[in-house]
């Protein structure tokens, strides 16, 4: 079975799987422990999560007291803007995965001026964060974000190691900000790669139904990976079906050619 292969991910250094699970809604599925367990014996060593995410975090732990902490990277998130909280988030998501450290802390969804001033501050999350970093409880400090502001700035202050955007052919206007954090050695971790949770139901309903244009999953994903900048795509799951079927297409990927890449945006826009 070929390899799944690996990207640097940016200033990290880190090594990662060009595939990774986004694994938010894995935990709402009997077969959670399976899809995860699947995903690290297919060879995703990339595992984003938060805080937030309702059992996640305890999903991840339940996998690694079975089966040990080796062989793949953890990335969560805390949803705290001051320092204080944001250290105590790490320290919960530590207990609860059952680590003595992750590869990867993010500030979650910071959206908005507001929120970016809040974690930017002098006693702000961000600095709870390097109060951990010098604990030696978080390798990496990143931000995920839904506005193309607030990636821009993260990007040009220097201060992250990544950051986690929305890209794909439903949205590919943020491909002007992959190419900034490469410019900038900040590692890409792309969210929705396959257009998030509506777009996605949306597009297998027709393909149930005869459906054969262009807009399949497969090529979603075949998109994403094509823009050399991105790091790393974590599409969710919540069954090993959906695990085996991203792997294969990693394992068979051939990169996509410009005119490929406008024709999924036409469908994609048609379609949502």
């Amino acid at each position: 079975m070929a390899e799944i292969p690996k990207r640097r991910l940016g200033r990290t250094g880190l090594l990662v799987s060009e595939l990774g699970l986004g694994a938010m809604d894995t935990p709402t599925a009997a077969e959670g422990p399976e899809t995860l367990t699947t995903a690290l014996d297919l060879g995703i060593d990339f595992v984003d999560t938060a805080r937030e995410y309702a059992g996640s975090e305890f999903l991840i732990g339940q996998v690694v007291r079975a089966r040990g902490e080796a062989g793949f990277h953890i990335a969560t998130k805390t949803f705290s803007h001051g320092a204080d909280n944001s250290q105590r988030d790490v320290d919960r998501s530590l207990s609860i995965l059952g680590v003595p450290r992750v590869s990867l802390y993010q500030l979650h969804d910071i959206s908005t001026p507001q929120a970016w001033e809040e974690v930017m501050a002098e006693e702000g999350a961000l600095a709870g964060l390097r109060v951990a970093q010098y604990r030696g409880l978080v390798d990496h400090v990143g931000i995920s974000s839904h506005s193309d502001e607030v990636v821009r700035r993260a990007i040009e202050r220097d201060e992250f190691d990544t950051v986690m955007l929305e890209y794909s052919a439903f949205f590919p206007g943020t491909s002007e900000l992959i190419d900034l954090a490469s410019e900038h050695d900040v590692g890409v971790i792309v969210m929705r790669p396959l257009g998030g949770s509506g777009r996605t139901s949306a597009m297998r309903g027709l393909i149930s139904e005869g459906y054969g244009g262009p807009l399949t999953p497969a090529a979603l994903l075949r998109y994403v990976l094509s823009h050399p900048g991105v790091s790393v795509a974590i599409p969710g799951a919540r069954y090993p079906s959906r695990i085996h079927e991203n792997v294969a297409t990693v394992q068979a990927y051939e990169p996509m050619g410009a005119a490929e890449r406008r024709e999924l945006e036409r469908a994609a826009a048609e379609l949502y």
